[in-house]
């Protein structure tokens, strides 16, 4: 081999280690995000919120859609156990089948920050979360601030199970008894819209006489808006919660009397700060409280 040949060779040896040490030290760790479902704008929006705040500080975000099924929602986190993931944030489906989920992450080491849901059981580091039942109780009292005592509601529930649901109905029935309010019916609908649209339709048939419905996410209240409408009753007091673009959408135009703000992005961005300090070994405190706001019609 000729000098200049050598010089060449040792130019490329030096290049290549001079490459893989860098990107050693760049190399981003890994951070993991288990949604409920992504068949919702809010969860959207925590999702978005979280990659935001990733990419800032510099993690890689690995996210899993659950579909609101608890066994999805276990393979998933059975599959991050493999992948080395440094830390998963959980949105979750349940409450208490999360459970299995949590203690799977906690034999594998990997420390568990749980998003607006909460788990009923297994080491969880910190919650993020707004104060649901403080929310619930709000979204009454507006109601009664509008209506007057002893109000006619119907109140749709969300997925039965999770800790959202029980919280703001919680909430809601603190509203309920300082306010007298006659509840006509309190029935899940999923969070979803079009089980808020059916179910509505159904219980409208029953109540023809409700003054107001509470409807624990906006998806539900803008399907119960949908089932009033087409059933020509405009005089019905509707408030939603989460404040996501539509529902803020609907509040502004006339049409929704108003929802319980939360940020979502913000319980994304906030989870995935908590992640940081914990991976640097820092106190992080077991709840993160995110602000709540009523948003009503101009």
């Amino acid at each position: 081999m000729t000098t200049s040949m050598k010089k060449i060779a040792l130019w490329v040896s030096a290049a290549a280690f001079t490459a893989s040490f860098s990107a050693n030290v760049l190399a981003k760790d890994t951070i993991a995000l288990v949604v409920s479902t992504l068949n919702n704008p809010f969860f959207v929006s925590m999702k978005d919120g979280a990659q935001q705040e990733a990419d800032k500080l510099g993690y890689t975000l690995v996210v899993l859609d659950s579909q609101n099924n608890p066994a999805k929602e276990l393979a998933n986190v059975q599959d991050l156990t493999v992948r080395g993931t440094k830390l998963l944030l959980i949105n979750p489906t349940d409450s208490d089948a999360v459970g299995n989920a949590v203690a799977m992450a906690n034999q594998a080491k990997i420390p568990v920050i749980t998003l607006d849901r909460q788990a009923s059981k297994g080491q969880v580091i910190s919650h993020v979360a707004s104060d649901n039942k403080a929310g619930g109780k709000m979204a009454g009292d507006y109601i009664a601030k509008k209506l007057g005592e002893n109000a006619k509601v119907i109140e749709l529930e969300g997925i039965a199970g999770t800790s959202v649901a029980r919280e703001r109905g919680a909430g809601f029935k603190e509203a309920v008894d300082a306010h007298h309010f006659k509840v006509l019916a309190s029935q899940p609908a999923d969070f979803d819209r079009t089980k808020g649209l059916n179910v509505m339709q159904n219980l409208l048939t029953a109540h023809p006489d409700v003054q107001a419905v509470f409807a624990q996410n906006d998806e539900m209240a803008l399907g119960a808006l949908r089932a009033l409408q087409t059933a020509g009753k405009t005089d019905v007091l509707v408030v939603g919660f989460d404040g996501t673009e539509d529902g803020l959408k609907a509040v502004k135009g006339g049409k929704l009397g108003a929802t319980v703000a939360q940020r979502p992005d913000q319980i994304g961005m906030i989870g995935v700060e908590t992640a940081d300090k914990v991976l640097k070994g820092q106190a992080v405190p077991p709840v993160n409280p995110v602000a709540l706001n009523l948003v009503t019609q101009p």
